[in-house]
């Protein structure tokens, strides 16, 4: 898996499989949130861990009552909720994303996340490209 019939790296998409060696990342960076409320988010991959432009990944958890200002940004998210639940605004109305479910957020689309629950929620999130407050328009 991962090369093609002739040896070489099987493109996808955004990298090729096969390309360098592994690169262990021995911690993460805690990264300042935005919000009402002090929520923990642990960067593994992107901008700030590991220089990465082309992804991030972040390990987050956000404490019960936190809510964010809306963003439109010009990445793609994707969240896969590990426990609680994280409230999604959107154009169109809300999703109350729970523990083991995932949703995915589209370049360019208005939305808002919060944790209303009293236990919070822990979450990872993946964004391609890489998360930047450059690229996420906040109100």
């Amino acid at each position: 898996m991962g090369r093609s019939k002739k040896g070489g790296p099987l493109a996808l998409g955004l990298w090729y499989v096969g390309r360098g060696m592994p690169k262990l990342i021995g911690s993460p960076t805690r990264i300042p949130a935005a919000g009402n409320k002090p929520k923990l988010i642990d960067e593994y991959f992107g901008l700030v861990n590991s220089g990465d432009a082309k992804v991030s990944i972040a390990h987050t958890r956000s404490p019960g009552g936190w809510t964010e200002l809306g963003q439109c940004p010009e990445f793609h998210e994707f969240t896969v909720v590990l426990k609680g639940m994280l409230r999604v605004e959107h154009e169109g109305g809300t999703f109350d994303v729970e523990a083991g479910q995932a949703i995915h957020a589209h370049p360019g689309e208005w939305v808002r996340y919060s944790t209303p629950l009293e236990e919070g929620a822990e979450y990872i999130a993946v964004c391609l490209p890489a998360f930047s407050r450059a690229t996420v328009h906040r109100e």
